[in-house]
C-alpha cells in the first residue's frame, strides 16, 4: 500500500491566498517605484536643463532649448571634453555601469546579476548624463531614466523581502515608469519592459508594470506636462495611395537599423583599440564632438523641439539632410567612446529625418504624389529604433501614442515589420543585445507559448508501464535483467503493485544495485528495496507541472495516478516522454507537409 503522495509540487503551480498576496504585495511597491521615478525624471530633466543653459548660456534655467547656432563659439570644440573627461571620472571612482546607453546594462542586471543593481548606478548614471548633455551631449534623457527607474525599483526589491522573479519586475517597472515618465507614452512603456526586460507575459509581472508605468505617467503630467513630449500634427497619411512608397520606406528603415547597429560596435571597436587608457576615450569623443557641434550646433543636446519640427514638416530639405548625416555621427562618435547617454532620441531625430528627406525627395521626383513628409518621419523614426531594438510593437504603440491618430496605424505597422523583416535577415543581434552577446550572454529574442504547459500528462504518459509484484525480491529482478529480458532491460525503473493491483511503491536501477551490495539485500522484496514515499502526477496536469515536480524533488520518473483513486495506477511518465513533446513540437517547426496541390499533382 502506498506510504505518502506528495502532493506539494501541484500545489504550488495553483494561484493561491499566498501567491495573490505576493502579487498585491508587488503591485503596492511598483506603485511606490512609479511615483519615486516619475519624480526622479523630473529630476533629472531639471538637472540636464540647468547644466545646459548654465555652460551654454551662462543662464539660470531650467528650460531645454536646442541650439541652431553656436552660442560659446571656439569653447565649444572643448566643453563636450570636459563633459568626458567628468564622466570618466565618475567611471572610474563611482560605477563603470554608467557607460552606455542605459537598456543593455539593464538587461545585464537581469540575465546574469539576479536583477541586482548597485546603488551606486542610481546615483551616478543621472550625474553623468545630466553632464554629458550638459556639455552638449548629442544625447537623450530617456535611456539614462530607464536605467535609473530600473536601478530603483531594484534597489527597492533588494530592500524588502522578495524572490528574484519579484526583484526582476521592480527592475522592470522602474524602467518601464522611467520611459513613461519621458514620453508620456505609459502603453509603449509597458510593451517594451515586457520585450526587452522580463521577457515573459504573465500577471504576475503585467499587473504591477501598468500600475507602475499609470503612477509615472501621473506624476510627470504636474511636472512636465499632460501631452507628449513631441507634438505632431500630421494631416494626411496617404493611405492606401502611399502604401507603395511606405513599403520603400521600411526597406530603408531596415538598412539604417543594420548600418546604425554595426557603426555603433564599430566605431567602440575602434576606441578600444587606441593606445591610450580608457579612461581618456570619453575625452576623445568629446573632442570629436566638439568639433562637429561647432560646425552643426542643431545636433547637441536632446533635441526634443527639432524632433517635433521635423515631425510637423517644419524643416526644408538641407536642413534635414544635415541632421540625419551629422545627429548620427556625433551620436556614433560620443556613444561609442563610452560615454553616458540615451540613443532613443538622437536616433529619432536622426530617423526621423531620413523619413522626412525620402519623402520630399519622392514628391520632387515623381510630381503629384504629395507624400506628407512628417508621416514618412513619424514611421521612420518608429521603424528604425524598433527594427535596431528589435522591439516593433512598442515603438509601432509608441508612435500611435504620440499621434493619438488611427490613421498613422497602418503605415506604422507595415513600414515597422517591414524594418523588422530586412533587419532581421542581416542582424543576428540587436543594437541592444550585440554588447551582451560579445560577452557571452544568450538574451531571449522571440516569445512562444511553452509546449510544456499545453500539453498534458496523459497524452505522453506510458498507459499500459510494466510493474512489478510487490512480493518480488531483488534478486529475482536483477535476475530477469541479466538474463536481457527485453521488458526488464529498457527501463530504469519499475511500479510496484500490491495483490490488488494498487500502487504501493516504485523502485529504481540505482535502488537495485545498492540493494545488491548488501549482505541480505538479495532476499529483501522489491518493495522493501525501492521507495514507499511516493511524488505522483494526474493525467490532466501539464508536462510543465510534472517537470516542476520532477526538478524539486530530483527525480527522474513519476506514476501516474487517477485523482479519484490516488492508489489506481494509470500511467508512467518518464523524462524521455517530455522530451518527445518538445520533439514534437520541432517536428511542427520543420517538417513540412504535402498539401493538396502536391497530391493533386506528384
Amino acid at each position: 500500500m502506498i506510504g505518502r503522495l506528495n502532493f506539494y509540487s501541484w500545489r504550488a503551480l495553483r494561484p493561491s491566498p499566498d501567491s495573490t498576496f505576493r502579487m498585491f504585495r508587488i503591485s503596492v511597491l511598483a506603485a511606490i517605484v512609479g511615483i519615486v521615478v516619475g519624480l526622479a525624471a523630473y529630476v533629472l530633466f531639471s538637472l540636464i536643463g540647468f547644466l545646459w543653459n548654465l555652460i551654454l548660456f551662462q543662464q539660470i534655467s531650467t528650460h531645454l532649448s536646442d541650439l541652431e547656432r553656436n552660442p560659446i563659439g571656439l569653447w565649444m570644440l572643448i566643453v563636450p571634453a570636459i563633459g568626458g573627461f567628468f564622466v570618466s571620472l565618475m567611471a572610474k571612482y563611482g560605477t563603470p555601469k554608467i557607460k552606455g546607453h542605459g537598456i543593455p546594462e539593464a538587461m545585464e542586471a537581469i540575465l546574469e546579476n539576479r536583477s541586482r543593481i548597485s546603488p551606486r548606478v542610481a546615483i551616478f548614471k543621472p550625474l553623468a548624463t545630466a553632464l554629458a548633455i550638459g556639455t552638449g551631449g548629442p544625447f537623450g534623457a530617456e535611456g539614462p531614466i530607464i536605467q535609473t527607474g530600473g536601478a530603483l525599483g531594484s534597489l527597492l526589491g533588494q530592500m524588502v523581502r522578495t524572490t528574484a522573479a519579484e526583484r526582476k519586475v521592480l527592475l522592470a517597472c522602474g524602467a518601464a515608469a522611467g520611459m513613461a515618465a519621458t514620453f508620456n507614452t505609459p502603453i509603449a512603456a509597458v510593451i517594451i519592459a515586457i520585450e526587452l526586460l522580463l521577457f515573459e507575459f504573465r500577471s504576475r509581472s503585467f499587473i504591477p508594470l501598468v500600475i507602475a508605468t499609470v503612477m509615472a505617467t501621473t506624476v510627470r503630467m504636474p511636472l512636465l506636462g499632460h501631452g507628449p513630449l513631441f507634438q505632431v500634427t500630421i494631416s494626411d497619411f496617404g493611405i492606401p495611395r502611399a502604401l507603395p512608397f511606405y513599403i520603400l520606406l521600411g526597406i530603408l528603415c531596415g538598412l539604417a537599423a543594420w548600418g546604425y547597429t554595426r557603426a555603433l560596435y564599430w566605431i567602440e571597436d575602434l576606441f578600444e583599440r587606441l593606445p591610450v587608457n580608457e579612461f581618456w576615450l570619453p575625452v576623445i569623443g568629446g573632442l570629436g564632438l566638439g568639433i562637429i557641434g561647432y560646425f552643426v550646433p542643431r545636433v547637441l543636446g536632446v533635441g526634443y523641439d527639432t524632433i517635433s519640427a521635423i515631425l510637423n514638416n517644419q524643416l526644408p530639405l538641407h536642413i534635414l539632410l544635415t541632421l540625419m548625416i551629422f545627429k548620427s555621427l556625433a551620436l556614433l562618435v560620443s556613444l561609442g567612446s563610452g560615454t553616458s547617454g540615451g540613443l532613443l532620441a538622437p536616433m529619432f531625430m536622426a530617423s526621423a529625418a531620413m523619413g522626412g528627406l525620402t519623402a520630399i525627395l519622392l514628391n520632387r521626383a515623381v510630381p503629384g504624389l504629395d507624400l506628407q513628409p512628417g508621416a514618412f518621419a513619424l514611421a521612420a523614426m518608429a521603424a528604425v529604433f524598433g527594427a535596431a531594438s528589435r522591439s516593433t510593437f512598442a515603438f509601432i504603440i509608441f508612435a500611435f501614442e504620440i499621434t493619438q491618430d488611427y490613421y498613422a496605424i497602418l503605415p506604422l505597422m507595415l513600414v515597422c515589420v517591414i524594418a523588422d523583416g530586412v533587419a532581421l535577415f542581416f542582424m543576428q543581434n540587436t543594437i541592444m543585445t550585440e554588447k551582451l552577446a560579445r560577452r557571452g550572454l544568450r538574451v531571449p529574442q522571440e516569445y512562444e507559448a511553452d509546449i510544456l504547459r499545453q500539453v498534458s500528462v496523459g497524452a505522453m504518459m506510458d498507459s499500459a508501464p510494466m510493474t512489478l509484484p510487490s512480493k518480488l525480491t531483488v534478486q529475482q529482478l536483477a535476475d530477469h535483467i541479466a538474463q536481457g529480458e527485453a521488458a526488464y532491460v529498457r527501463h530504469q525503473a519499475f511500479p510496484i503493485v500490491d495483490e490488488d493491483g494498487r500502487l504501493s511503491g516504485i523502485i529504481t536501477r540505482g535502488d537495485l544495485l545498492r540493494a545488491l551490495d548488501t549482505a541480505s539485500g538479495q532476499e529483501l522484496s522489491v518493495c522493501q528495496a525501492g521507495t514507499q514515499t511516493l511524488v505522483v502526477t494526474f493525467p490532466d496536469e501539464t508536462l510543465h507541472e510534472a517537470l516542476h515536480k520532477l526538478l524539486i524533488h530530483d527525480i527522474g520518473r513519476l506514476p501516474v495516478v487517477s485523482r479519484d483513486e490516488p492508489e489506481h495506477l494509470v500511467g508512467y511518465l518518464s523524462r524521455g516522454a517530455i522530451l518527445r513533446a518538445r520533439q514534437g513540437k520541432l517536428h511542427e517547426e520543420h517538417v513540412r507537409e504535402s498539401g493538396w496541390i502536391s497530391r493533386r499533382h506528384p
